[in-house]
């Protein structure tokens, strides 16, 4: 039955429409806020996947180009594979919903929202969110929602929830909050150095309007909800695990606790194959095979089980540190020689290196998404190889895991680059994680901010990154211990990943990872404060001590940039007729040429002398010729009337032969020659611009001179 529910969002209406379309998927919803509609849509296996140990879930954003009325620029004229934009909205959505779902449940389960159509001050991200929460909470889908979710932005000192086009324009903050109604369960933002205060209470004031939303979709579930199926548990079998226990909980308590992450690796490796061998001599082969699931799902619990007690009832973490204390840290930077900038992080056994490329402004990257942005001057990019793990995997390209660390750090660091006016350059940094033992976009953020100084970006504050994480009492919700820099098994074993990126003076990008129903204020209050205390000794103790301001100059082999101004309606004749011109002057210079729609125009050049002589060129031909100007010229015709002299920018004008000089000039030829190189003034521009030039006023103007100096 086709429905339509209405509420009001931010001042502004909202509606979820179900019952009219997709009735094969398990549940449907069209999300309209203003005229941005999306349409969502969520299906699920009716049998679960074998041979998994997690959820299979999988949230396709999808963004269609005829929503903002475009056609695609690719060959094919049709959507090629998800842009960056759409691969980040993905993951957003996804973060909230995932740990809402059964711990044992193991159907394929699919999320499709679709971008139908766009109003810029609405936002379709948002409508995304809120309808897969709303098409999970109305479904047979095994779900324990709702959630809800909002922007956020902070625009003249006030805080301002769904943010117009005009108001993001303006926005020091773009957050994305996503909850439950009684806990905060994602938190995505990028921020122009906001205060820890403001941030909580950006986030306050987000989740008061989440609660509305949530309690919004909790009626329409009331009203047209269908039963949750039945599905297949896959809880571990708990007398396996006790048998586990009981045996070998005090090895793998000891083994959980070695220092290097190899060693521990090893550790449970040898423990596993023992408890394998356990069973299999208790119990005999067939057994041990038919239970084979359970002996791996136990023993995975009774790792996780070890670490957390140790952590929670000790305050003792695996490698032996407080629970407080940051990894070793080192780094340099400097490290490749050709390249234009570059550096080293490292944080305990997590370590990435940042190259830095700098490039024309042209060189930009070009967005084609549904949004107002259409390019990226400053661009990060982070690799994951799988030698970094130690595994042997070859590389498959970016995944989504590598597009979302890599728009983390981007997002902490584009508050401090400097505008184009201060510094030309399209910049390109590039983070490849050379060995990961947790938080590797946070050493990104680190080593990105060396890179950068060490190419001479003159970046208005230095930025560091750190995460926290958490572990909490299942028995007692309020009772956690919160721990500063996880390393990859607190991560694994652990309920939070609360990444934190800023200056000194306030925070540029916060991204947290959920794995429980949610954060209170008071737990995201102190990971504020942690993670501000740990980015401040970073910075002082480590980052600064190695390189504490940008270089100078930038590197021999990054491009030199010669600006200047040109008319703009000489904008073409620098071009020529197909870019003839502009292709004669790279070709004899060697130089890349960015010419702006203003007039503005950047000359990149390795070699000075070289990139002096193509703006030379260029001003030459984009000269304006005025009359009572002087100008340097060389003869390029001579007549029985006069000469014909080349001023510069193809304008030729005419030395009439009584111009030429105050003495009586019989021909032409006794004064002048083709090729001679002369000065004159341009004394006339006639009706059809014609140029007239005169060469006896200079004299007269010298000889002023001449007398005037023996005087």
């Amino acid at each position: 039955m086709f429905k339509i529910y209405e509420t009001e969002l931010a001042g502004r209406k909202l509606t979820i429409e179900t019952g009219k379309i997709a009735e094969l998927s398990n549940g449907n919803v069209i999300v309209r806020y203003g005229e941005t509609v999306v349409m969502v849509n969520v299906t699920s296996a009716k049998e679960p996947k074998e041979d998994v140990d997690f959820f299979p879930l999988s949230v396709d954003y999808e963004e269609k180009l005829y929503a903002v009325g475009k056609i695609p620029g690719s060959f094919t004229k049709r959507e090629g594979k998800p842009t960056d934009k759409a691969i980040l909205t993905s993951r957003a959505i996804d973060r909230p919903l995932r740990p809402l779902f059964p711990k044992d449940f193991r159907n394929d389960t699919c999320v499709v929202a679709t971008v139908l159509s766009v109003e810029p001050d609405n936002s379709p991200e948002v409508c995304a969110m809120i309808g897969a929460s709303a098409a999970l909470s109305i479904s047979d889908i095994p779900f324990g929602g709702p959630t809800a979710a909002v922007a956020v932005g902070y625009v003249d000192n006030e805080i301002v929830i769904n943010p117009t086009l005009e108001q993001r324009e303006k926005s020091r903050l773009t957050l994305t909050v996503a909850g439950t109604l009684n806990k905060i369960t994602m938190i995505e933002a990028g921020a122009d150095e906001i205060s820890n205060d403001i941030m909580l209470e950006a986030i306050k004031q987000a989740h008061e309007e989440i609660k509305k939303i949530c309690n919004f979709i909790s009626d329409i579930k009331a009203e047209i909800g269908k039963p949750k199926f039945e599905y297949k548990s896959f809880k571990t079998d708990q007398e396996v695990y006790k048998e586990i226990e009981e045996n070998f909980k005090t090895r793998m308590y000891e083994d959980v606790q070695a220092t290097d992450k190899t060693v521990r690796d090893a550790n449970i490796e040898k423990i596993t194959e023992d408890i394998t061998s356990y069973f299999v001599e208790k119990y005999g082969e067939e057994v041990a095979q038919e239970k084979k699931t359970d002996i791996a799902d136990s023993i995975h619990d009774l790792e996780k089980a070890c670490v957390r007690e140790m952590i929670l009832e000790e305050h003792k973490r695996p490698d032996g540190r407080k629970i407080d204390e940051i990894r070793p840290l080192s780094c340099e930077v400097g490290v490749l020689p050709r390249v234009h900038g570059s550096a080293i992080f490292t944080r305990g056994q997590t370590q990435v290196m940042s190259v830095v490329t700098l490039g024309m402004k042209s060189e930009e990257q070009m967005l084609d998404g549904l949004d107002e942005e259409e390019s990226k001057r400053y661009m990060h990019q982070y690799n994951f190889p799988s030698y970094s793990v130690g595994e042997a995997r070859p590389s498959r390209g970016p995944g989504r895991r590598e597009v979302g660390h890599g728009a983390l750090a981007e997002k902490a660091l584009v508050p401090v680059i400097p505008t184009e006016e201060e510094f030309p350059y399209a910049i390109r940094v590039v983070s490849e994680v050379l060995s990961s033992n947790g938080s590797t976009s946070q050493a990104s953020i680190c080593g990105s901010t060396l890179a950068l100084m060490d190419a001479g970006v003159p970046i208005k504050k230095p930025v560091a990154g750190i995460s926290t994480g958490l572990i909490t009492d299942k028995n007692d919700p309020n009772r956690y211990i919160m721990l500063t820099d996880i390393q990859g098994i607190e991560d694994f074993f652990g309920d939070m990943d609360f990444k934190v990126g800023g200056t000194k003076d306030g925070i540029t990008a916060i991204q947290v990872d959920i794995k429980i129903d949610g954060l209170t204020y008071d737990i995201i209050k102190e990971a504020f404060e942690r993670t501000k205390i740990a980015r401040d000794y970073i910075l002082d103790n480590i980052m600064l001590p190695v390189i504490n301001k940008p270089r100078e100059e930038i590197s021999k082999y990054a491009p030199k940039i010669i600006i200047d101004t040109i008319n703009v309606e000489k904008i073409k004749d620098v071009i020529g007729p197909g870019g003839k011109m502009i292709n004669k002057i790279i070709e004899e210079t060697g130089v890349k040429i960015d010419i702006n729609d203003d007039g503005k125009v950047c000359v990149y050049s390795n070699d000075t002398e070289s990139g002096k002589k193509a703006m030379d060129m260029i001003l030459d031909i984009a000269k304006i010729i005025e009359v009572g100007k002087i100008y340097n010229g060389t003869v390029t015709k001579i007549m029985s009337f006069g000469a014909f002299i080349d001023i510069g920018g193809g304008n030729e004008g005419l030395l009439h032969i009584s111009k030429i000089s105050n003495k009586r000039v019989e021909k032409v030829e006794d004064v002048l020659s083709v090729g001679d190189e002369v000065t004159v003034k341009v004394s006339e521009i006639d009706n059809q611009g014609r140029i007239n030039l005169n060469m006896k006023d200079l004299e007269v103007s010298n000889n002023e001179e001449k007398i005037t100096e023996e005087k």
